[in-house]
């Protein structure tokens, strides 16, 4: 090997293990090693940040942004009306839950769609006195697969459409995608509607109910200890009998900004301490009152609202702002006049102080303060309301119109009469121009980690591509295959693409992908279509881990799974997406 192609391999080995050990954000580390092939010389300096102008970071901001004005409109609304009820059948709301959910990442962000449904199907779940557990996983493997099916449904079918363009000449329209990504989709929601959701395991299904998710237990919060409690002057013992009664756990003391050794059980509570517990907000809020204790930072909460203060619980998603980062470093209380109250973490507790432990995804807080600045505070760190439905007004009146604006662009960029990114350019005009996207939300919408982790990787992939070392991996693999049929290899190559995309981040593992797809059918002297769709239907399928897709991430707190939950549904899923995208793409894209 050459010495461009070693240090490349060396470089994507360190960010794959970089992102596997999850410690830094991804945008972080690929942007860094960006860098370091600049530096190097590995990437030129001309090549170097081409990627932030390519056309599919440019798409996928876009989509965003316009995903933003479906919702604003209303037009999600329309649709979302007809899940509202949660039915007394799991298998028949799962069925029109996941199949509205597919149907909508199709068009949308697949991260938008299942942030619009979760909150439903949470009161869904509620109402039928059900585990959201059982519907949420469902969920979010239908608003993948959905998005299989159009350029714009995820971030890997822009990405190949975009390279398909750069190697061939031409790049994929619209629909594709669709003969291969319909038939997975559709297999694909059928057995989660009837099969894959009895799959989960019971230890997830049995643990919480839907009221118990709208009154999560295991929030980890702090209290403030007035001069008039009743709690002033006795020790931490001696509040089990009303600690008890009330359904709450001290767990610990904190004293001049210290948490006392142990559960600081002989401590003489003094005014100004700061009590530690385990509790559910109605059972923190009876407590409060019991005592007569406060929160951190009421008084200015009182003093900007009156009595006009809500508790809200939010989810946070794994590229969310405040991820490994605390309450304390993004400034939530100072920046924002917002209170985090609390932390439920799966049932783990800590010994951090709640406002200085760093967030991790599929955490969910709670917050205290004026419901507006609850919202704003929400939506500027990224995290996602768990039992409402947006951060913004509705404009009902506007669902038709920013529907058709859409329905025209897309149907325009289909048929080859505008390109596809100045068509969602112009949506986006058009939607600020009439006020259904604010100018001050129009950035907002657009998921800057994703921006930053393609416009990174982009010039790094074309530097291996270059350099031979897609190649070599595209040889390896036709080795390992001698042989045997074009079709062995390209199951392989599916195979490969989707164990990678189970751990790492979809768009970084389709930027990788691409060229060793092209590769492969010049090896094999094939066409390169039926290994590029294997790799867009593969580097979007990850089920077998919260980590390998960030919808899985965001139903990680909600619905109260553990890591090991994922593949008992998702492995046959997976195995079933290769069964049906093989053959499909062989009838439709031959070889």
């Amino acid at each position: 090997m050459t010495f461009d192609q070693t240090f490349l391999f060396a470089l994507f080995a360190a960010v794959f293990a970089l992102m596997l050990w999850g410690r830094f954000r991804y945008d972080v580390i690929a942007f860094s090693a960006l860098l370091i092939g600049i530096v190097v010389g590995v990437v030129s300096k001309e090549a170097a940040f081409s990627g932030f102008g390519h056309p599919a970071t440019i798409i996928v901001a876009l989509v965003l942004v316009v995903s933003r004005g479906l919702v604003n409109s209303g037009a999600i609304e329309i649709v979302m009306r007809l899940i509202a009820n949660g039915g007394k059948s799991v298998g028949s709301h799962i069925v029109k839950l996941a199949g509205i959910g597919a149907a909508l990442s199709a068009f949308m962000n697949n991260v938008a769609a299942l942030a619009l449904l979760m909150p439903v199907d949470i009161q869904a779940a509620a109402k039928a006195g059900r585990s959201p557990a059982i519907t949420l996983m469902p969920l979010s493997f239908a608003t993948i697969l959905g998005g299989l099916v159009t350029l714009i449904g995820t971030p890997p079918n822009i990405i190949i459409a975009s390279f398909r363009e750069r190697t061939l000449g031409e790049s994929y329209h619209m629909f594709d995608f669709a003969p291969v990504g319909l038939a997975c989709a559709v297999v694909g929601v059928a057995f989660v509607a009837t099969i894959g959701w009895r799959l989960i395991p019971k230890s997830a299904t049995e643990r919480n109910t839907g009221a118990e998710l709208r009154d999560i237990h295991g929030y980890i919060a702090e209290l403030v200890v007035s001069e008039k409690s009743t709690a002033v002057g006795q020790k931490v013992s001696d509040l089990d009998e009303i600690a008890e009664e009330h359904e709450v756990t001290v767990v610990g003391l904190v004293r001049h900004g210290n948490r006392l050794p142990g559960g600081a059980r002989r401590e003489e509570i003094h005014s100004g301490d700061i009590l530690v517990v385990d509790a559910t907000p109605n059972a923190i809020d009876a407590f409060v009152g019991a005592l007569k204790l406060g929160f951190i930072g009421e008084e200015k909460h009182r003093q900007a609202a009156g009595s006009d203060l809500e508790v809200m619980e939010v989810v946070v998603p794994q590229d969310a702002r405040i991820v490994g980062r605390s309450s304390d470093d993004v400034r939530l209380l100072s920046r924002y006049g917002v209170t985090l109250l609390g932390i439920s973490r799966r049932g783990k507790r800590f010994r951090e102080r709640v406002r200085r432990l760093p967030i991790e995804a599929g955490d969910i807080l709670l917050f205290l303060g004026p419901v507006d600045r609850i919202e704003d505070a929400s939506m500027r760190i990224g995290a996602l309301p768990l039992a409402k439905r947006g951060l913004q007004v509705t404009q009902h009146g506007r669902a038709w119109l920013a529907a058709g604006i859409f329905g025209l662009a897309v149907a325009a960029a289909s048929f080859g009469i505008v390109y596809l990114p100045v068509a969602l350019a112009a949506v986006v005009v058009v939607y600020v121009i009439t006020d259904i996207i604010p100018l001050r939300e129009v950035y907002d919408g657009i998921e800057w980690p994703v921006v930053v982790l393609l416009g990174s990787m982009i010039p790094l992939g074309v530097a291996l591509e270059n350099s031979g070392g897609t190649q070599l991996i595209a040889h390896s693999l036709v080795t390992i295959a001698a042989g045997t049929p074009p079709w062995v290899v390209l199951t392989l190559l599916m195979v490969v693409t989707m164990t990678l995309s189970d751990v790492l981040n979809n768009t970084a593992t389709a930027v990788i992908a691409a060229p060793v797809a092209v590769e492969i059918a010049d090896s094999l002297g094939t066409s390169p279509d039926p290994f590029l769709m294997a790799v867009a239907v593969a580097a979007s399928c990850a089920f077998l881990t919260p980590i390998g897709h960030k919808n899985n991430t965001l139903i990680l707190g909600p619905g109260g799974y553990a890591f090991g939950d994922y593949w008992r549904m998702g492995l046959p899923l997976e195995i079933i997406v290769i069964a049906v995208a093989i053959p499909a793409i062989m009838i439709f894209w031959p070889f």
